[in-house]
């Protein structure tokens, strides 16, 4: 449903090459220019969450998918982009859905809108391909701007697979965490106001200014960015991971065969109370001081870690 020739599913030449294209268009230096334009989706949303009741995570969801829309289009066309939305929304609907091909399922309706998305990227692609000028940044650039390897250019259906990927694993994670920051702020209300503080001090700094915000007003938020860590940890909403053993491996008496498959229990490192005291309790001062090695890894690790974790 996401394509056969994601990053995800791939290990060696193919997925080192890809990792470093995808990884191209998350780097601080790229998301830094975006800081801007992502304040002005928040501040879109805002209006309409006024004086109502709202569904928290189907409403961080429409804030994700458009960030993700930024990160994986760059500078786009409304127009295009309201189309694509419309068939990720459907294929959406399928991911978690019993997988039966039948007219009216779900499934069914979600593998017919991955074909539709699979030929309106196909079209943009071309049309990008032939337009030097429409490139217009993002990961579709990056995967775009490989060409200039004749012999490695990547195909339409790999490029179209790896955007598709990459919007389904940057917007549903992320609407999750937003939720629970949400919910561990509520249910702590010192916390609440602290952030409030830090969140106001910067306010009052980008309204005297009068500019928006920037990249370096957001390395200017220690106590946000703690509640953050604290909610990845405390939330894991990566909570394990597919990987196999590339070779015979004795781990604490244990012994794993080449070729079994293990999972990591993210959640479980995170629960740990030798390396969290009360692991139970929201508690962002453990950040404030540097934890061990591999005790805190809400975006995996190694050559498959998340390429978005900057963003």
């Amino acid at each position: 449903m996401i394509g056969p020739e994601a990053l995800f599913f791939h290990q060696g030449a193919y997925h080192s090459r890809l990792k470093k294209l995808v990884l191209a268009a998350f780097l601080p230096s790229v998301i830094r220019g975006s800081v801007s334009e992502i304040e002005q989706i928040v501040l879109k949303f805002l209006p309409t969450w006024e004086n109502t009741t709202i569904n928290t995570l189907q409403e961080m969801k429409r804030y994700a998918f458009d960030v993700a829309m930024i990160s994986a289009f760059g500078h786009k066309r409304d127009s295009e982009m309201k189309g694509i939305k419309q068939l990720y929304q459907c294929l959406e609907k399928g991911y978690n859905s019993m997988p039966l091909d039948l007219p009216g399922t779900p499934f069914h309706k979600a593998m017919k809108a991955r074909k539709q998305l699979n030929e309106t990227l196909r079209r943009l692609i071309q049309e990008r391909r032939g337009n030097e000028k429409a490139g217009g940044g993002g990961l579709l650039g990056n995967l775009l701007g490989a060409k200039n390897h004749k012999v490695d250019q990547l195909s339409d259906s790999q490029i179209a697979d790896n955007v598709i990927g990459v919007i389904f694993a940057a917007h549903d994670t992320t609407a999750s965490v937003l939720t629970w920051v949400l919910k561990y702020l509520h249910d702590n209300r010192d916390l609440l106001e602290a952030v409030t503080r830090e969140q106001d001090g910067i306010q009052r700094k980008i309204i005297e200014e009068n500019r928006r915000l920037t990249w370096d007003d957001t390395r200017h938020m220690p106590l946000t960015t703690r509640v953050i860590q604290e909610t990845l940890r405390r939330a894991s909403i990566l909570s394990f991971t597919f990987r196999e053993a590339v070779e015979d491996v004795e781990f604490e008496g244990y012994y794993i065969p080449k070729g079994w498959k293990v999972l990591p229990l993210f959640r479980t490192i995170h629960h740990c109370a030798d390396f969290f005291p009360q692991p139970e309790k929201f508690d962002p001062s453990r950040f404030e001081v540097p934890l061990r090695p591999n005790t805190f890894i809400p975006f995996g690790n190694g050559v498959h870690s998340c390429p978005g974790s900057e963003l």
